[in-house]
């Protein structure tokens, strides 16, 4: 299970990954994080940014060293990493490494509901969902090699998971359509009766019956 942190927004990890560099003021950090594409690695609410600053302050994790003001513009205060918050970094990442949780991408979700599709039309959009995907691989893969001239593999680690990912789901893909392509998916005749009929096939309904909230032994 994972640890109920002090501040458990995923921003908090992204703020003390860019202060563990060094000081900076909130707009710097929030300018360094989407330069290096923070945004794509973890869910950010950057309407929460300044919350989650305060809360890290408070608990520790931050201190303020100076405040600066430029000219007309508003003062700003600059912020460093704690011991508490290195503490915390390394934790975190520790756990985040380390231990596997249950996520939930959107495919999973329209694969679970899959069956309210007519299958010509499931293959037809999987086929469309294959072609994308083909072209976001061919193309990050381009950007990667591009990027490991110029950065330490050791900071595009992130990237090589998701293409292997990617990579993965295309195969996937591949051998799905194979089967629901070539009739040999199993039950292929009975979810096409069910949308060419309108009737829910006998098998189905029994499966629903054995696996609905009544079907559960209620005896003492």
């Amino acid at each position: 299970m994972p640890k109920r942190r002090k501040v458990g927004n995923l921003l908090a990890l992204a703020v003390l990954s860019a202060l563990v560099q060094r000081p900076m003021h909130p707009y710097e950090i929030a300018t360094t994080l989407r330069a290096w594409g923070k945004d794509q690695d973890m869910e950010i609410k950057w309407g929460s940014f300044y919350t989650v600053i305060r809360n890290m302050d408070k608990h520790g994790m931050v201190e303020a060293v100076e405040s600066l003001r430029e000219g007309r513009r508003p003062e700003r205060t600059v912020y460093r990493i704690t011991d508490v918050g290195r503490a915390e970094l390394v934790d975190w990442a520790r756990e985040l490494v380390s231990t596997p949780m249950p996520e939930h991408p959107r495919f999973r979700a329209g694969l679970s509901v899959l069956a309210a599709l007519h299958p010509d039309e499931a293959v037809d959009l999987l086929r469309q969902r294959l072609d994308r995907l083909d072209d976001a691989l061919r193309r990050d893969r381009e950007t990667l090699d591009t990027h490991l001239r110029e950065v330490p593999r050791l900071f595009l680690v992130e990237s090589e998971y998701d293409l292997a990912l990617r990579a993965a789901e295309t195969t996937w893909l591949r051998a799905l359509l194979a089967e629901l392509t070539s009739g040999g998916y199993p039950g292929l005749d009975t979810w096409r009766a069910f949308h060419e009929t309108g009737e829910m096939p006998a098998e189905l309904t029994e499966l629903a019956e054995r696996t609905g909230p009544d079907s559960a032994d209620t005896t003492d």
